[in-house]
């Protein structure tokens, strides 16, 4: 009977000691949870960054257009292959 609960107690110490010491421990497990939300500020920051930059690229893309449209049709600029047919208003 003193054998079996020695035996017990000694596993249930090493269970014990692995859980707190071990690998995967619990500073362990809380060293890489603080880590990921850590990096996941990091994405959530470089997300909002592509979101603007693609925004900004629309307008620059949009932008240029207009202006060439602009150009096109106010001042009468062609391209050297291209034909200028002026809208009669």
């Amino acid at each position: 009977m003193k054998f079996t609960a020695a035996l017990l107690l000694l596993g249930l110490l090493g269970v014990q000691g692995q859980f707190w010491f071990g690998p995967r421990s619990v500073s362990e497990v809380s060293t890489l949870r603080r880590q990921l939300a850590e990096q996941q500020e990091r994405n959530q920051t470089v997300r909002q960054q592509l979101v603007r930059l693609r925004a900004e690229l629309k307008d620059l893309r949009e932008g240029l257009e207009m202006v060439e449209e602009k150009a096109r049709g106010e001042l009468g600029l062609i391209e050297p292959d291209e034909i200028f047919v002026p809208l009669q208003k």
